[in-house]
């Protein structure tokens, strides 16, 4: 499934504020990640070059996720939080989990049971309380927020009406890693969950691909349709893109912004994840999406011999 747009780029988006990228440089694990130069890839796909954004290392985390999460945890602490509370599908709950350890408190993680066991272990290592679910990721949302009493915090990525300032400093601290990419792509390719990562990366260029499962497609289907759906999502290697419903705050911006977005099979991932290992780049199914998603639409975008690309792998093996 392929959406592209016929409309000019909006006016909607904004940069994120300068003190972001000074904040993440202050921590004590933060180094710009790798930007791998790919001739293979660009060969293979007729541009320019093909630069690989690799997140597989990030503040002391296998993903991208702390840019967001801890950034929004920074902003939004109270003087009476005790427990941060969240729902994840992997990496952002793990994130938030590290946080929290880190600053001495509680966090208590939903996740739905289609969540692989050992990314669940892992944001169990990180001391949180993990309430496993035989749900959705977007019902296990409205567990985690229902779940909120006095004394806890809910940092959640994807956002509803009456809960979009968190998830607007969540998309800000994103914005780390573009800043950290030192050339002007011809176009950006993203993963999209609930559409956060992506709403961030059309404020920093004007032509975005997002890449999600053809399971999970809330993003194009909305797209396709015009206004935002919720859609029937099943089980996917690419477990941190298995979001139902796309983020309110999101959705104007990837409307009117978004210059393409498609669909793509497990089988598909998994073979970007595996030539991307050939290559010496870590990345999981999620992240390596982009590199599947780039394959899929390359004979539909205005790409040349001299366009670059970047893809944003978001996450290890």
């Amino acid at each position: 499934m392929l959406y592209r747009s016929r409309t000019a780029r909006s006016s909607r988006t904004r940069p994120a504020p300068a003190e972001v990228l000074a904040f993440h440089q202050g921590l004590a694990d933060y180094a710009p990640t790798p930007l791998h130069d790919v001739p293979a890839l660009a060969d293979e796909l007729g541009v320019g070059r093909v630069l690989v954004k690799d997140e597989s290392r990030r503040l002391g985390l296998p993903a991208f996720k702390a840019l967001g999460a801890w950034w929004a945890i920074h902003c939004a602490l109270r003087p009476d939080t005790e427990e941060l509370v969240t729902a994840t599908d992997g990496n952002h709950g793990r994130a938030v989990a590290r946080r929290a350890r880190l600053l001495g408190l509680r966090a208590h993680v939903f996740i739905p049971d289609v969540v692989g066991s050992a990314a669940i272990d892992a944001v169990r290592d990180e001391g949180a309380t993990v309430t496993v679910l035989p749900i959705s990721y977007d019902d296990a949302v409205v567990a985690a927020a229902e779940s909120v009493t006095a004394g806890r915090l809910l940092i959640q990525d994807s956002a509803w009406p009456g809960y979009e300032e968190i998830p607007q400093l969540i998309v800000d601290g994103y914005s780390t890693l573009f800043h950290e990419i030192d050339v002007e792509p011809d176009l950006l390719v993203v993963p999209m969950g609930v559409g956060s990562v992506a709403q961030a990366a059309v404020a920093h260029c004007t032509n975005v691909l997002g890449v999600e499962p053809s399971s999970a497609a809330c993003i194009t289907s909305s797209l396709l349709a015009g206004h935002p759906v919720t859609v029937e999502t099943s089980s996917t290697v690419m477990a941190g893109l298995n979001c139902g419903t796309p983020s309110s705050l999101a959705w104007p911006v990837l409307r009117d912004g978004l210059h393409a977005s498609v669909t793509v099979e497990d089988p598909q991932a998994l073979q970007a994840v595996a030539d991307l290992a050939a290559l010496g780049i870590s990345s999981g199914p999620s992240g390596a999406a982009t590199l599947a998603g780039l394959r899929a639409a390359r004979d539909s975008l205005n790409l040349s011999g001299d366009s670059t690309v970047v893809l944003i792998s978001t996450e290890g093996r």
